[in-house]
């Protein structure tokens, strides 16, 4: 079995680092990751789907959308994870 590097392994299946579905790749995981950690911190904090939706002003099926990835707008991330009693910071690379 042939070893790969994890940017040649990116590069081969989602094309090279700038490119069209590399960056729709880049988006898709960032979106899962975000949704990811809103999930645990709901669960961490014994809250339901429901609760949370109330709490922020939106309905059930918008958290699940962006526990699923689906639907991470920044301002509506911010308003999650101020309900969550989290936050977001924005730091030069």
């Amino acid at each position: 079995m042939k070893t790969m590097k994890a940017k040649d392994l990116l590069a081969e299946r989602y094309g090279k680092k700038g490119s069209e579905s590399r960056e729709k790749f880049r988006d898709e995981a960032y979106s899962y990751y975000f949704g990811e950690i809103i999930r645990n911190r709901r669960k961490e904090l014994h809250l339901s789907q429901e609760k949370l939706a109330e709490t922020v002003g939106k309905k059930r099926p918008y958290i699940s959308r962006i526990e699923n990835g689906e639907d991470v707008r920044i301002s509506n991330l911010l308003l999650v994870a101020n309900a969550l009693n989290m936050s977001i910071q924005l730091m030069p690379r």
